[in-house]
């Protein structure tokens, strides 16, 4: 597996341990992240009754909470790396705490999307910097097990948000999961305030290139964008948003529109995505070591684009059970690769380049819900899906393109 080397004026992370406890306290801010991005997915027919609209017009809950999202990074990679990751992402746990109040007592279709643009702008600040305090504090050839394992709790997030908004859709009134959410937002920000008071200061707030006024955002993001591999790793991961979350998001009205399923069940099988994510998170260290960075793309992409074809055309409901195991599966062996790039991209400045990386990535995310929103109510929820598997293989492909290009004139790299 290729590592870039270490830029000479990064921050060099501790060799010897590595800090579990604000791991774990990151991994719990994520889970409460993951519920509320994935939350209305399941939502979105109730939400049509609701409100009176298409499925169509009632997926903008999804889409204006990941433009919002993206484009916060702007703004808080460089808060991270001038007042501390840990501090922000507690300060962003509360905030996220108020939007899902906002949402919950929303009047309306209009005053929901605007409680989901604040939501994803708050929310902006906690899986980005996670990853990037964790590439401070963790060296790069033992990151890519510990961010898997960071991860278990944005995983298991999306699968509560995806199981929470489909038994609501049956069993409770709309607003009741956004209650929860600002519960699981509280109680985020304060295991992380017990957390950043065991830290020693080294750990807690590892040195770096601090920002400071606006000047000093754009040129921390055009030193990233100043190099190649991270316009590369930007690009593809924007791409992975599109074709995967675009498809996802339609994934639970699918099945309850051609097999009749309640919302409850298909919110119940959707789950499968995180359970294949859990398998990788808990195996990443063997898979990692056994495939390395080209086989996990490529594998990757492979089991995504046969899931998505299979809950796309299977003749029975029961496929879509291993199939959503295997889509979760794949998208973790490939995103993680993608993440785990994205914390070298580059070093000194780690938390502008994590968050222009997830910045791309929900800016992907939002157009490919915007684009499969416009196909969806014309062509169809199977068509949209298997245009997303045809996707997934031509990004993953492009990547492990790109990739043997710098490897093979990258003095630096190492095999």
């Amino acid at each position: 597996m290729s590592v870039p080397a270490l830029s000479p004026t990064a921050p060099a992370p501790p060799a010897d341990t590595t800090p579990l406890g604000a791991i774990l306290a990151l991994s719990l801010a994520a889970l409460a992240s993951g519920v509320s991005m994935r939350l209305t997915d399941a939502l979105l027919p109730r939400l049509a009754d609701e409100f009176s609209t298409t499925l169509g017009q009632a997926s903008w809950v999804i889409t204006v909470f990941a433009v919002a999202y993206g484009l916060s990074q702007a703004l808080f990679g460089p808060l991270g790396d001038r007042f501390g990751k840990l501090r922000v992402i507690t300060w962003a746990c509360l905030a996220s705490a108020g939007t899902a109040l906002l949402c919950a007592l929303a009047p309306g279709h209009h005053s929901l999307l605007a409680g989901r643009l604040l939501a994803g702008c708050a929310a902006a600040a906690v899986i980005p910097l996670a990853m990037a305090w964790i590439g401070d504090a963790v060296p790069y050839e033992r990151r890519q097990p510990v961010l898997a394992r960071f991860l278990i709790g944005q995983i298991t997030g999306f699968a509560t948000g995806v199981w929470a908004g489909g038994y609501t859709a049956e069993h409770l009134p709309w607003r009741t999961p956004f209650f929860g959410v600002a519960g699981l937002f509280l109680v985020a920000a304060a295991v992380l305030v017990l957390a950043r008071r065991r830290l020693p200061p080294p750990v807690l707030q590892p040195p770096g290139r601090p920002g400071g006024a606006f000047i000093t955002i754009v040129r921390q993001f055009r030193a990233v964008l100043a190099q190649p591999w991270a316009r590369v790793v930007l690009v593809v991961v924007f791409c992975e948003g599109a074709v995967l979350y675009g498809p996802f998001a339609f994934i639970a009205a699918h099945l309850h529109q051609r097999f009749g399923l309640p919302l409850s069940t298909v919110g119940s099988m959707v789950m499968g995505f995180a359970l294949g994510g859990l398998v990788f998170a808990f195996g990443a260290k063997v898979l990692v070591a056994r495939l390395g960075e080209v086989w996990l793309v490529r594998g990757g992409s492979w089991l995504m684009a046969t899931a998505l074809a299979a809950i796309a055309f299977a003749p029975a409901w029961g496929w879509a059970v291993p199939a959503c195991m295997v889509l979760g599966l794949g998208f973790y062996m490939l995103h993680n690769t993608l993440q785990t790039n994205a914390t070298q991209m580059a070093p000194e400045r780690r938390g502008t380049a994590v968050a222009a990386f997830a910045c791309s990535f929900f800016l992907g995310q939002s157009v490919g819900v915007a684009l499969a929103g416009m196909v969806v109510d014309h062509a169809g929820t199977a068509w949209v899906l298997a245009a997303g598997a045809l996707g997934l293989l031509g990004v993953a492909a492009a990547f492990n393109r790109q990739r043997a290009r710098r490897v093979g004139g990258d003095s630096t790299a190492v095999a």
